[in-house]
C-alpha cells in the first residue's frame, strides 16, 4: 500500500503528470470553443465551403482526359509487322504498357469526377444544418451555463 502511495507522488511530481492534470476553471466542463464561435463566425464564402470538390472535380477531369488521350494513342497508332529486333520489342513493351495505363488513367479519372460531382450536393445539404446545429449549440450554452 504503501508502495503504491510513494509511485503515485513521483508520477504527480513528473512534469508529464502535470501537463495531464485537468483545468480548474467551473466554465470548461460545459462551454467548449465550437459553441462561442456560434454568433461571432464570418459566414464563409462559397471557395472556403467548395474548393475541395472543386479541385478533386479538376484533377479528375485533368486524369480522366489524360487517360483519354493515351488510350486513344494506342489504339489509332498501327502495328508495323517487322523483324524482331531488340528495339522492337522495347516499343512493344512500352506499347503494351500504355494499353494498360490507358484505361487506369480513365478509370481513375472518372471516379474522381463522379466523387466531386456528388460531394457537391452533399455539401449543399450539411450547410443548413450545420449553421443550425451551431446556433442551437449557443443558445444552449447561453442559458445552461449561468
Amino acid at each position: 500500500m504503501e508502495t503504491q502511495a510513494k509511485e503515485m507522488e513521483e508520477r504527480e511530481k513528473s512534469p508529464e503528470f502535470k501537463d495531464l492534470l485537468p483545468s480548474q476553471t467551473a466554465s470548461t466542463l460545459c462551454i467548449s470553443s465550437r459553441s462561442e464561435s456560434g454568433w461571432s463566425a464570418p459566414p464563409l464564402n462559397k471557395w472556403d465551403v467548395y474548393h475541395k470538390p472543386v479541385i478533386v472535380l479538376s484533377v479528375g477531369g485533368a486524369v480522366f482526359l489524360f487517360g483519354v488521350a493515351i488510350t486513344s494513342l494506342t489504339c489509332l497508332t498501327a502495328d508495323k509487322k517487322s523483324n524482331v529486333t531488340k528495339e522492337s520489342r522495347d516499343n512493344s513493351t512500352t506499347k503494351e504498357a500504355f494499353k494498360l495505363c490507358g484505361p487506369a488513367f480513365l478509370s481513375l479519372g472518372l471516379m474522381m469526377l463522379v466523387c466531386g460531382l456528388v460531394w457537391i450536393p452533399i455539401i449543399r445539404k450539411k450547410l443548413p444544418q450545420k449553421q443550425k446545429y451551431h446556433i442551437l449549440q449557443s443558445v444552449m450554452s447561453f442559458f445552461f451555463n449561468r
